[in-house]
């Protein structure tokens, strides 16, 4: 049941996140007759879409453990979402033989809020590695 859950949880924030996308998309189209004919212009808007995107999760990285000696196949994980700041959030499914538990965990200038596990610090590192 608690896999179950889990897995419900991850469904709708992908979801989510694609319908965010998605809308953000509509919103580019619509606006693109407004773009400015000058090159100063285009300067501007380029220089308001970089600090807009600034604040958007780019720089993700997961990583794969087994989190017990009695399990096989790798199937637990932490998931990094980071904007350019390195602020965002790290979320962990750790799966047992019985039960599987969800947790997230709040980033902030690329450090946890909280204090991370050792696989959740390795998933911000990559997501930072990203940062090109």
């Amino acid at each position: 049941m608690a896999i179950a859950l889990a897995l419900l949880a991850l469904l709708v924030a992908v979801a989510a996140l694609v319908v965010a996308l998605r809308s953000g998309a509509d919103r580019s189209r619509s606006a693109s007759d407004d773009l400015p004919a000058d090159a100063a212009g285009l300067r501007r808007e380029v220089a308001a879409l970089r600090a807009e995107a600034a604040g958007a999760l780019r720089h993700l990285a997961v990583v794969r453990y087994d989190a017990f000696d009695e399990m096989g196949g790798r199937l637990s994980w932490s998931l990094a979402l980071l904007d350019d700041a390195g602020n965002g959030v790290v979320l962990t499914s750790i799966r047992g033989r019985n039960e599987a538990r969800t947790y997230a965990k709040s980033i902030s200038d690329w450090a946890g809020e909280q204090e991370l596990s050792p696989e959740e610090s390795e998933a911000v590192a990559h997501a930072r590695l990203a940062r090109t």
